[in-house]
Parts: C-alpha cells; sequence; structure tokens
C-alpha cells in the first residue's frame, strides 16, 4: 500500500518543511509515501490515484483519537485497496463534491489551523498511527 498527499498550495516556510521532510523520512520504510503539491483542487481531482481510499481533511470530519485513526489505517491496509489519498485543502477548504466523493472526512481539531501546517499535523499522526500499528514506542497514553 502506498500513501499520497494531494495539498493545495506549495510549502514555503522552512520550519514547516523541516517538520514535514523529518515525518516523511520516518515514513518511507514503514509505508511509502508521496506528497504532491497542486495549485487547486482540480488538479487534485486529476491527480488522485484510482483504486485508492480517498480521506478529505474537513473542518466538519471526524476528529479520531491516535488509536481510533491507527485501527481506521488498519482497515484500509486490510481493504486490499492500492493505497491512500489524503486531501489537503487550501485557505478555502474543499468543495462539497470533494467532501462527497470521500470515503472518509478527517477533522484535526475543531480549531482552524493553517493549511501548511495541518500537513505537518497529519504527516505526524499518520506516522504515530504507523507507529501504534509496528507496536513502536513512540505513541505513549
Amino acid at each position: 500500500m502506498r500513501l499520497v498527499i494531494l495539498a493545495i498550495g506549495k510549502l514555503r516556510d522552512p520550519w514547516v518543511l523541516a517538520g514535514c521532510a523529518e515525518y516523511e523520512k520516518r515514513l518511507r520504510p514503514r509505508l511509502p509515501v508521496e506528497v504532491i503539491e497542486v495549485k487547486d483542487e482540480a488538479q487534485l481531482v486529476r491527480k488522485l490515484p484510482p483504486r485508492f481510499q480517498v480521506w478529505v481533511l474537513d473542518e466538519r470530519g471526524q476528529q479520531p483519537s491516535s488509536r481510533e485513526l491507527s485501527q481506521r489505517l488498519q482497515q484500509v491496509y486490510l481493504s486490499g485497496t492500492s493505497g491512500l489519498a489524503l486531501c489537503i485543502g487550501g485557505a478555502d477548504g474543499h468543495s462539497s463534491l470533494l467532501r462527497e466523493r470521500a470515503d472518509y472526512l478527517l477533522g484535526l481539531s475543531k480549531l482552524t489551523l493553517p493549511h501548511r501546517l495541518a500537513r505537518l499535523i497529519v504527516l505526524e499522526q499518520i506516522y504515530r498511527a504507523q507507529s501504534i500499528l509496528d507496536g513502536s514506542p513512540y505513541h505513549r497514553e
């Protein structure tokens, strides 16, 4: 299985780039990850890989605990799908059409987060979820 993160907008802040690079590096031995930056939602939809589950980050989405997120990730593994496409919107979020297409709406927080920070948080949380599945001591209850 592969993880593809489709993100509207380009990261420019060095500290965010460094954080994202760190979690991508940690994830790669456990889960192949690719980040694709796009200009708008139309381009994002065109880049969605076929036969992938689609998770859309949305403020109205479910807000699972890290352990619940790891269980949901495990369900994706067991589903036989080719991979997981995680969609991060721009400043205005996603359209209702993309939300309706999603297999899962994931909310990171009730707080409004800048989309560049959302990318860092989602990478860390996917790494944490994978660490839980691997039995790694990274996550502590």
